[in-house]
């Protein structure tokens, strides 16, 4: 299977309509979770995955943001699963496959019952990405290192993002 990648980058730049901090937002989380995955994931299905996902995980807050006025995370995983799955249809992608990102778009904000190392991977780039846009204090992120943060790399990261100055 051949997952376009950079197309589904493009076609979700052009969904975000000009809108400067989501687009960084998705970017940033997307170059993260494939650093993520290519340590971490052993096939190159599993870090499709995991890609594709990330440059999705947020596509619900336009749409909570207008319809509910903000885009809590149970907002956002609910809204985000067809949404996923709409956004996907004109790239020929296999079923069970589009059915995965759509999981895991729905669970990027559930951080209890991970099974799946492409969920865990996906919940470390985007808490890398959101400690710095919401300024984590260092004793947050010395937590999240110590509870939160499973892979080796994902631990490496965050240390020498956040905890080496």
């Amino acid at each position: 299977m051949s997952v376009p990648v950079a197309d589904i980058t493009l076609k979700m730049i052009d969904f975000y309509k000009g809108n400067h901090h989501d687009i960084n937002h998705f970017l940033k989380v997307y170059a993260y979770a494939k650093t993520l995955g290519e340590k971490e994931l052993a096939t190159r299905e599993e870090r499709d995955l995991l890609e594709v996902t990330a440059i999705l995980h947020d596509i619900a807050i336009p749409y909570c943001l207008k319809t509910y006025g903000h885009a809590q995370g149970p907002y956002q995983e609910r809204e985000g699963i067809p949404m996923a799955k709409e956004f996907l249809k004109e790239f020929d992608l296999p079923a069970p496959f589009v059915e995965k990102v759509a999981w895991l778009v729905g669970h990027h904000h559930t951080l209890t019952g991970v099974t799946m190392k492409e969920h865990r991977l996906l919940l470390e780039a985007d808490y890398l990405v959101n400690a710095d846009e919401g300024n984590a204090p260092k004793e947050q992120i010395e937590n999240a290192m110590e509870t939160f943060f499973e892979s080796e790399t994902g631990k490496r990261m965050l240390r020498s993002i956040y905890l080496k100055k």
